[in-house]
Parts: structure tokens; sequence; C-alpha cells
């Protein structure tokens, strides 16, 4: 595979992009990959223990795969409305590549989810299919929190969610990066440090949005349009966010073919798919997915 970078994005919003070329022209789609809140595009080129990364893995499948970074995100300029950077501005960024590109596969992690099924309801002919990894709802499902919580000390211990101060950038420190992220028992928890030291700042905007704090979130305004658009959402058990009601719920809405992944026999995966010990056997089951969807 050959390995070059582009950028692309909006005049506001521009993005960095990796790009790794089939060896062979399969006509396959294009593939872009899509990191979640305080990532970057790295986790899909490697693992922190020096594994290939999923970019390689369907790359040698055939497809040309895009590995982008949030604005602001990676090598991604940050401009100097970051605090202000939202969840549609990202998907605006998204919508440049893929008319860049042409009409390609999306994959989303986590809090790309929402980003995603905006793009597709607004970009339809430009997204062919989305993979949804552990991928966060439109704020359609997500229940309203309001700007404060009712009562001191209280905390959502449902949703996990988070109340982003707004005149600063959000980041997390080592303990919330070991409940909600390398948590689980697969993930490569000799190289944590690696993989802490990857984590950057979010856009407050963002998180807010992510928990549809005052009614913030991104909401599809015609759901029904998602309806024929093939969509996976594959989710593990040990992720405390992602519980199989939750995901499943969220599969139902969007017509989507829904993976718990204990129901085909695969236990202790967390929050990072792409990061854990299993990251290959998890690729091949997205690769028969897209290989029944002819993709």
């Amino acid at each position: 595979m050959k390995q070059r970078f582009l950028y692309s994005g909006t005049a506001e919003h521009p993005v960095y992009v990796d790009v790794l070329a089939a060896e062979e022209k399969t006509g396959k789609l294009p593939i872009v990959m899509l990191h979640g809140g305080f990532h970057n595009g790295t986790g899909y080129l490697a693992t922190p223990d020096g594994r290939e990364g999923w970019a390689c893995f369907f790359c040698r499948r055939g497809h040309d795969v895009h590995v982008m970074d949030w604005p602001g995100h990676g090598r991604s300029p940050t401009s100097a409305s970051f605090l202000e950077l939202s969840m549609a501005d990202v998907g605006r960024s998204l919508a440049a590549l893929l008319h860049d590109i042409g009409p390609s596969i999306v994959f989303a992690h986590s809090a790309a989810g929402p980003i995603a099924w905006w793009v597709a309801e607004n970009h339809r002919t430009h997204v062919r299919a989305i993979v949804g990894i552990a991928p966060g709802a439109p704020a359609n499902l997500v229940l309203e929190l309001p700007p404060e919580p009712a009562s001191a000390g209280e905390s959502d211990t449902t949703s996990h969610a988070i109340r982003a101060p707004t005149d600063r950038p959000a980041f997390v420190d080592r303990a919330f990066i070991r409940t909600y992220w390398a948590n689980s028992p697969r993930f490569p928890l000799g190289a944590f440090e690696a993989y802490a030291r990857s984590i950057g700042h979010e856009s407050p905007r963002i998180l807010n949005e992510r928990f549809n704090i005052g009614g913030s979130g991104l909401h599809l305004e015609h759901p029904e349009q998602l309806g024929t658009l093939p969509i996976l959402v594959m989710t593990g058990d040990s992720d405390p966010r992602h519980p199989k009601e939750v995901d499943g719920a969220l599969a139902k809405f969007l017509g989507a073919d829904f993976t718990w992944l204990p129901d085909i026999g695969i236990t202790g995966n967390g929050h990072m798919l792409m990061l854990e010990d299993n990251n290959e056997q998890l690729a091949a089951h997205i690769g028969c997915w897209l290989d029944q969807k002819s993709f």
C-alpha cells in the first residue's frame, strides 16, 4: 500500500487526512474513518502496542482508506473559534472531503456517530454505507439534560454525561481514560501510557452536544431517509456508555444491522474496538458485513 496525506475540509475548518491507497484497483468504494472525541486518526493507523490498525486491514482488502483528523484535532489546524466548534462544523468538513473523493463508506466511532448520521441525511449521495463503532446516537434519542445538575453533587449515572464549561477547551485525566476507554480486558494496558499521551483536548460545544446538554445535540430532521442506507452498529460488552439496550435502540431507530459482540461469541471488548487485542478479528467481521452488502 502507498501512503500519502492531503488537506480537505472547509475554509474555516480544514482537516488533515492520511490516505492509504490500495495496491490494486479493485473498484471498491473508498473508506473514510472518523475518530471520536479527544482522539485523532492515529488510532486507525496503528495500535498503541504497535500492531497494524484497521486502515491497513481495509486497504489490503482493496479499499483506498482516508483517515481524517477532526478540525482542531491531531494534525488538523485549530482555528480561533475552537471553543465554538460544533458537530455540524465537523460534519461539513467531512462532507467537503466526501465531495473531494467521491461516494464512500464512513466508519464512525463514538462521538463521530451523530456527525456521520447528520452527514448521511444531508449529503446522502456521498455516503454509501456507515459502520458505527460504539457510535453515539443522534439527539433524537438522547435525553435532554439541563445545563446544570438539579442539585449539588448530582451525577448522571445512567448517561455518564459530561457538562463542559464553555470558556475553555475540555481535557480528561488518566483516571477518566482508564474508566471509559482503556477499561476492558482486551485493551493493551501495557501500552496505556503511549495511548494516554495521544489524547488531546476537545471543544466544549461538541461535548455538550454529544450529551444533549440544554437540548443542544445534533438532531436528524428526517431520520427515515437513512432507512435504505446500509448501516452496521457494533458494540462490545465492556463499554459503560454503550449497553446492549442503548445501542440496540439506536440500530432500530436507524434501520441498521446490530452486532452485539457477545451474540457472536466475542466477549471482553470495550469502547476502543480498533485498538483492542482482537482488533483484526473485529475488522474481519466488518469486512464480512461489507461483502454481504456487496461493498
